[in-house]
């Protein structure tokens, strides 16, 4: 029986176009895209080289090639209907900011019961009252191409104290000009405290680092109790005088800022920088400033710490006390210092008992003394880091010469911070 042959078919520049993308498309279904296909094989060739084409018969061909127009118009309606759903990059604005919107907003806002959202969550709360659905692949891409991670937190402590600008800015004038008030005899010191530092003996010996392996260091120890290290940081020299003791109370203190005194030779003036622990500002700190500036003694007006520490700051004491804001013992020098001890000394640290804990100890703060102290450079002048240090001129900016932070940049950073060199170039 001879087979017929099929209507000819002629398809527009534009019908054609949107055929061959809709084949070219990774998101096409394959049946959607073996139709496309047939379509446009059916307005190029005869039925007969059709048949010739893999997996395609002459029950399938012929029905199809009588009817090329109307399945192209159902399969364009399909395909823009697929579009309109799934397709990257085929929702409105509207959609994706709807998206956004709601990524950055509280789940308790959209009836969602959890505390962060999750792709699921959003694609839950998304389908209620919109005609449009979004798949959980298409709001990862929103959110990875607006560089949003709703699964991530990070803990932020901020000094709301309405005197934080003041008092960082005494505190950084103090350290930019430690030097300079140095050779006049006025000494500028910080002290604060370590405590709780344990006394650990590991109870199997460490293996010691080989090629391609670290050291390791067994999990279980022994316990020989704790001890509280009170440092004093000198800022113009970085020499250390330090106190060890089984407490950090506040004759503690006392007792060390007296042992302080001792050592240092004697001077016209003293800045003691201190964080606001209530030991720094207690009752046995201010009997001892009396003694040492002669200056009468008021126990009624020392009941309050508020007082305390307005009596410890008066500048007309030869001891002059500055406080630094709430959560901003970062201002502290003395940290800096106690930070390396940590990681030099104790992190590592194996001591056999109480006894050799203090003997090394002892023996690592002469040395440092003796050796290693210098003061530290200090940069900052008491200003709001965003405003004090331009975008421009910081040191990854300086290293890359782009206005994005990472090495492959986001597309939003693309489009609104555009690559620019650093330095412009000689006219």
């Amino acid at each position: 029986m001879p087979v017929p042959l099929a209507p000819h078919v002629t398809l527009g520049g534009d019908e054609q176009s949107h055929l061959e993308s809709i084949v070219r498309a990774h998101s096409t279904p394959q049946a959607l895209g073996f139709r496309c296909r047939l379509i446009l094989r059916t307005a190029a060739r005869t039925t007969r080289r059709i048949f010739r084409w893999p997996r395609t018969s002459t029950v399938t061909a012929i029905p199809w090639a009588g009817g090329a127009v109307a399945l192209w118009r159902r399969a364009s309606v399909a395909c823009k209907m697929r579009h309109a759903q799934v397709g990257r990059g085929a929702f409105p604005p509207s959609a994706r900011l709807d998206v956004l919107a709601m990524a950055t907003r509280k789940p308790a806002r959209d009836h969602c019961s959890a505390t962060r959202w999750s792709l699921d969550d959003l694609v839950a709360a998304l389908a209620q009252g919109r005609t449009w659905t979004m798949s959980r692949s298409r709001i990862w891409r929103l959110l990875d191409d607006a560089d949003l991670k709703p699964h991530r937190s990070v803990y932020w402590l901020n000094s709301h104290a309405p005197d934080c600008e003041g008092k960082a800015h005494d505190m950084c004038a103090l350290y930019l000009n430690a030097l300079r008030f140095f050779a006049p005899n006025r000494v500028v010191m910080c002290s604060a405290e370590k405590t709780g530092r344990q006394m650990l003996q590991r109870q199997y010996p460490t293996q010691p680092m080989a090629p391609g392996q670290p050291e390791k260091r067994e999990h279980e120890y022994l316990r020989h109790g704790v001890r509280a290290v009170i440092a004093s940081f000198v800022v113009a020299t970085g020499h250390v005088v330090w106190h060890l003791g089984q407490t950090r109370t506040s004759e503690d203190c006392a007792t060390h800022l007296a042992h302080v005194v001792q050592q240092r030779p004697a001077m016209q003036r003293d800045d003691w920088g201190v964080d606001h622990l209530n030991t720094h500002g207690s009752l046995a700190v201010c009997r001892l400033v009396v003694q040492w500036c002669n200056v009468p003694l008021v126990a009624k007006d020392l009941r309050r710490g508020v007082q305390r520490r307005a009596f410890l700051s008066d500048p007309t004491h030869k001891h002059v006390f500055h406080f630094t804001p709430k959560h901003g013992s970062w201002l502290n020098q003395v940290a800096w210092w106690l930070s390396v001890l940590g990681r030099r000394l104790l992190k590592r640290g194996d001591f056999d008992a109480a006894h050799d804990f203090v003997t090394r100890l002892s023996d690592y703060l002469e040395v440092y003394n003796t050796h290693h102290a210098h003061p530290y450079r200090w940069t900052y002048t008491g200003q709001p880091l965003v405003r004090a240090t331009p975008f421009s001129s910081t040191r990854r900016q300086q290293r890359h010469g782009r206005a994005w932070c990472s090495a492959r940049p986001k597309r939003f950073a693309q489009a609104f911070y555009p690559p620019r060199p650093y330095k412009r170039a000689a006219a």
